[in-house]
Formats: C-alpha cells, structure tokens, sequence
C-alpha cells in the first residue's frame, strides 16, 4: 500500500513494528488534515486520534527536545494551540476521519473496533472495507457462493461488489469461523479444567508446607503409606498366612527403606499375629529406626532438611506430571477413531498419572529421607582431614618414586611432569577441505565421500 500511495506522490506515514520509535508521533498526526497513516492494525491499540491532531502529544515531543531553549518549546506549544482550532474545523467540515480496511477480520468484534476509530465522542466519522475473493475468510467459507453469482451476472473482473448479499455472507463467514473457535476454547477449556483440579490439590499440599515449620507429621503418613503398599504387595488383604511372602517382603523392606526385620521369626515366636498387627509393628519399628538416626540437638536442622526434600520432590514430579499431561493431550483425539469419547479418556487416563505421581512423591520423600545419613560436626573434620592425609600421600609416593627411579632427581622429576602432559596431535598428512575433491580419486567432494568417516 504504500508503494502504491508512493507511485501517485501522496504523502503518508508507515505505522508497523519498525516504527515502534514513533508510534507516538505518527498517532499524534494521524488526525490533522489530508494526512494519511497507514497502520497494520489499529484494533485495541488504546489510542485515539484526535480531529486535528493532538495538541497534548505534541506539546510532550517538543518538551522531549533536549537542545531546544524552554523559551522556543513554550512559543511552539502555544502556536500549536492556537492552530489547532482551526485544523480542527477544518477536519470535521471535510467529513472527520474517514478509515479504510483493506480485509475483513475472522472475528467481528475486531472489525467494529477498527469503524470505532472513528466518530469518536460525538465527531464525524466513516469507514468502508475492501476485499477480494482469494481473502482467505471468503476462499475458504463463501468464495463458491460469491463465485458462482459473479459467473451468473457476467460481472468483469476487478468490478466492485457492494450487493448487501455479499455483506451478509462475509457476516456469515464470520459467525462460521467465531462458532469454530469457541468450539476450539471450549474445547481447551474443558482439558485444562482437569489440570487445574489437579493444579488446586497439589498447591493446597505444597501451601500446606510452606506455612509449616515441622513436617514431620506428613512424613510420618507418607511413610506408613508406603509401608503399607510394600507390604500389601507380599500380604494381601483377606488373606491366609500360607499365601503370605514373608521372604519377599524382608527383602523389599531392606531394598527400599533399609529395614531388616526377622519378620518370619516373628511369625514364628507370636502364631496369633495377624496382618494387621505385623503391619503395625512394621510401622513401629521404622519410624524407631528414622528418629534413631537424628542426633540430639539437630532436630530443627533436620526439621528445615524435611521440609526442603519434600518441596523439592513435589515440585520435580509435578513438572513431569504436567509434561505428561501434554504428551496425552496431544494424540487423545485419536480415541474417536476407537468409538471412545476422547475427553473421557482423557479425564480418566489424567486421573491415573495423578494418582501414579502421588504413590511415587510419596516413595521418593520416604527413600531420599531413610537413605540420608547424618554425621555430627566431631565425625565431618575427621573425614575431612583423612581425606587430605591420604592425598599427601599419595602425592609424596609419586616424588619418591620419580627420584628413587633415577640417580638425578631433577631429571626424573622433569620426565614424569612430561609424561603427564598431553601430547598434541600431529597431522601427517596434508588437511582437506570439506569441499575440496576428496583425495581417494573418486571425483565427490571430500565431505560427500570420506570426509563422512570422520
């Protein structure tokens, strides 16, 4: 466009994203006489164009001035305002402001923005709209229609259409694709209200945790939760003592918390303990060996270390839950083909990943707090301080055998520092290009046929 405007020599300015500098300026302009702006999209922009200009605007571009004497930016500001009457007058006795869009929107709502530019608070004002058939809107949802009508009517090409028909079927067009996109929100909206029952339970947990200062009472259920589900994996409910794996579960118990219990010299010694009373000494004696291990002294210490594993386990695994939940978001519509509805599936198959991200927080905060080990301030400096003594050793073994090896120990202690440095690679060959002919005589580029190998 405004090439075009170039061609016939009519002034105008350029609004779009490389005059972002000037957008004030150029805005401030818009509405003096004969001026033309062309913009890319003045829709929701939040700025109106004053008939005549806007005085406030630029009265601010003139004070922005740096080298320019106070006195000159009042004498320009007060000349502006004393013009500006006038351009005014002149403005509107033309007709206001008049604006030109070269297509039609999907959606309405931004077309009655752009006529909203003008006739602004009681000011005069116009707007006409342009368009082709090859526009996608009408290609795509009235480009036939219209097509067939132009065919009928013998209607040149280039002629213009202003048949109110034609209106109603680009309004037409418009509600066909504004229903398509509600559909669309809709849709989407439907998927996230999953996520976000989700998102509410596990930030009323973690809220619940940072308000807290001792977690210890949710570590403590978290622990009996998974004690329970290792040992109804070996015991099930309503089961008999012969169907019981005893075996399996001292394992599981030693792999997963380091528990060993002589669970089946328990069984052994009391006939009447039933599944219930063994899983209750089992819970016993863990959350014993857990308290066991915190030293006197540290348990607020050890209290903040709780604290900080659990928040940062629940924030790992819920990161992983939300990308899982793209991942099925992304082929759940393939359902349909299965003659499943696909947001059930996706609410249902969303439900078990949750639950899953539960069980495994609940395994990670339990492993990651039995495994630490916790050393008092006594025992870190000793392991320390073994740990550099052994390092001098070490290195005072390496001199001594660089100088027992050889009379002259200088020499010796020279050639082992060599050894140690690496040697650079030396080329024996001349380098060939990647595009040079490649030297086997094949007649490829080097890159095409054994540069590949390399």
């Amino acid at each position: 466009l405004s090439g075009l405007l170039g061609k016939d020599k009519l002034p105008h300015q350029v609004l779009n994203a490389k005059q972002h500098a000037r957008e004030a300026e150029i805005v401030a302009q818009a509405g003096r006489p004969t001026m033309i702006t062309i913009a890319t999209n003045m829709a929701g922009r939040g700025t109106d164009i004053v008939l005549g200009g806007s005085v406030e605007k630029q009265c601010e571009l003139i004070e922005a001035i740096e080298n320019l004497p106070p006195e000159e930016k009042k004498l320009r500001a007060d000349k502006l305002r004393g013009e500006w009457q006038a351009l005014h007058n002149q403005v509107v006795k033309a007709g206001g402001l008049h604006i030109i869009g070269t297509e039609r929107h999907e959606s309405r709502r931004i077309d009655n923005q752009l006529r909203g530019r003008s006739g602004r608070q009681g000011d005069p004002g116009s707007s006409r709209f342009y368009m082709s058939l090859e526009d996608p809107l009408l290609r795509i949802f009235a480009g036939d229609r219209i097509n067939r009508i132009m065919v009928m009517l013998k209607m040149p090409e280039g002629e213009a259409i202003e048949h109110a028909m034609v209106t109603r079927s680009i309004e037409s067009a418009q509600r066909k694709v504004e229903a398509r996109n509600f559909d669309i929100r809709k849709q989407l909206l439907e998927y996230d209200d999953v996520a976000n029952d989700q998102r509410k339970e596990i930030y009323a947990q973690r809220n619940e945790i940072l308000d807290a200062k001792d977690v210890s009472a949710l570590v403590t259920r978290l622990r009996a939760g998974v004690i329970t589900d290792i040992f109804r994996q070996f015991v099930p409910e309503e089961s008999v003592e012969e169907q019981w794996d005893m075996a399996g579960l001292e394992t599981a118990l030693k792999a997963e918390l380091h528990l060993e219990l002589p669970l089946r010299g328990w069984l052994e010694a009391e006939p009447e303990l039933d599944d219930e009373g063994l899983l209750e000494r089992i819970t016993e004696k863990a959350i014993e060996a857990y308290q066991a291990k915190i030293p006197v002294g540290a348990e607020e210490s050890f209290r903040q270390y709780e604290r900080y594993v659990t928040l940062q386990v629940i924030d790992a695994h819920w990161r992983e839950h939300l990308a899982a939940l793209d991942h099925l978001r992304q082929g759940i519509h393939l359902r349909g083909y299965a003659q499943k509805n696909p947001k059930q599936e996706y609410k249902r198959e969303a439900f078990e990943l949750f639950g899953a991200m539960v069980e495994a927080v609940k395994l990670e905060v339990t492993k990651t707090l039995t495994a630490v080990e916790i050393r008092t301030r006594e025992e870190v400096p000793q392991a320390d301080d073994s740990q550099h003594v052994e390092n001098i050793r070490l290195q005072h073994a390496e001199y001594e055998e660089a100088v027992v090896g050889d009379g002259n120990g200088d020499t010796a202690i020279a050639e082992a520092a060599t050894k140690k440095k690496a040697q650079p690679i030396v080329r024996h060959t001349q380098k060939v290009g990647r595009n040079d002919p490649c030297p086997c005589g094949s007649g490829k580029k080097y890159k095409h046929c054994h540069g590949k190998l390399t």
